[in-house]
């Protein structure tokens, strides 16, 4: 295939980049960064650009087959709207055989006044009015949002493992590897076009369970800590600005009302029958991850 990946300079579109150059995939991606700002992608070739310039847009879909989409952190309506269409357009226009959205989270099935769901539920239905073959991936939340230096350190030094989930929600974990895979999955796999899948681990965990695996992944005691969606915010806004954290953080908030306690579980197999996902247990992952870069103690080891 020859993809064009919309968001290879982020997490999640950067590991499908990866994961497709391995595969000996050819990968175009659009950038706005510098060439010194750049994240490693060896294989993939860049176009500066804008998603929101149709040309631009159009020009990163030239000579390609495939498309996988990340929508970055936008949650302002009219702005979403119109990198969801310029992208549909372009892939019309080429010729696009398959495209993968990642819907960057789950979906309510009723509507909300959360921007990270609506905004979402709107790029889908954009791309799938326009008529290109579409695939819908939907993860529930990611591993790598805990290695990380909020996380990483209390986590090491201390054993508490806080993120902003109730510590009750069954939730299917997921690495941004594991989201490669899908996405491969859904850009290969025969028959696929029209649908939707909620893409995660085969099992849900509450958060004394991620707990226990965490611990048994650092191979010391780790207890699950309910940390407050609006100090998550606060912390956030710092480091993404106030109305991005806000869009992020509306995920949580309204898994704090209670209001859908399954929304980021596991789908009952259906992702994992179709798609042929079979994602490490979460014990696994905790143990690839080199977690002592978090720690406090910089003492030699003898």
């Amino acid at each position: 295939m020859r993809v064009a990946v919309v968001g290879a300079t982020g997490f999640q579109g950067g590991a499908v980049a990866r994961l497709l150059a391995e595969r000996q995939h050819g990968v175009r991606t659009l950038t706005r960064r510098a060439p010194a700002d750049r994240p490693p992608l060896p294989g993939a070739f860049f176009l500066s650009g804008d998603l929101g310039r149709p040309a631009d847009v159009r020009q990163l879909f030239e000579g390609t087959t495939h498309a996988f989409m990340t929508m970055p952190l936008v949650y302002e309506g009219d702005l979403v709207e119109a990198y969801a269409r310029n992208v549909a357009e372009a892939a019309l226009d080429a010729g696009t055989e398959r495209l993968v959205f990642n819907s960057n989270t789950r979906i309510p099935l009723g509507p909300t006044d959360v921007a990270a769901f609506e905004t979402r539920r709107l790029a889908e239905r954009v791309l799938r009015d326009s008529g290109v073959p579409l695939v819908v991936i939907r993860p529930p939340v990611y591993l790598d949002n805990l290695f990380s230096p909020w996380n990483g350190p209390s986590l090491v030094d201390d054993g508490v493992l806080a993120y902003p989930l109730p510590a009750s929600a069954r939730t299917a974990w997921l690495s941004h590897r594991g989201l490669a895979e899908a996405a491969l999955a859904a850009l290969t796999r025969e028959d696929l076009e029209g649908r939707t899948f909620d893409i995660g681990g085969a099992r849900s965990l509450t958060g004394g369970e991620l707990a226990e695996a965490f611990g048994r992944g650092l191979g010391r005691a780790v207890r699950y800590e309910e940390l407050d969606p609006a100090a998550f915010e606060r912390g956030l806004a710092g480091l993404l600005g106030p109305r991005t954290a806000a869009g992020v953080a509306g995920i949580y908030h309204f898994m704090a009302s209670g209001a859908d306690p399954l929304l980021m579980a596991d789908d009952d197999g259906v992702s994992t029958e179709v798609l042929g996902l079979e994602p490490a247990p979460v014990e696994e992952w905790v143990a690839r991850q080199p977690w002592q870069v978090w720690s406090s103690d910089t003492s030699p080891r003898h």
